[in-house]
């Protein structure tokens, strides 16, 4: 399968921009998992950990975000974090 274009972006900078296997979202309403390919969907996010998978079967990455929103669409996955750090 291909790759999930995937960029996490706050007010202050573009953080992450980079292509991956799946990331799971902490949606409002229950977490999401996204792969290339997914139905496009927006959706408000709470604070929680995003999980960044490189690739299928591996560890994940985890970043810490404070609220935002989230955006499916044919290019890929975009958060908007207000905040985000990275762990570890």
């Amino acid at each position: 399968m291909a790759d999930l274009h995937f960029e996490l972006v706050t007010p202050e900078k573009l953080v992450r921009s980079d292509d991956v296997h799946m990331v799971v979202v902490p949606g409002t309403d229950g977490d999401f998992g996204v792969l290339a390919g997914h139905a496009p969907f927006m959706s408000t996010i709470r604070n929680g950990d995003l999980l960044i998978h490189r690739t299928a079967g591996g560890a994940p990455e985890r970043i810490a975000i404070e609220g935002g929103f989230a955006e499916v669409n044919d290019k890929g996955l975009t958060v908007l974090a207000e905040k985000a750090s990275i762990e570890g």
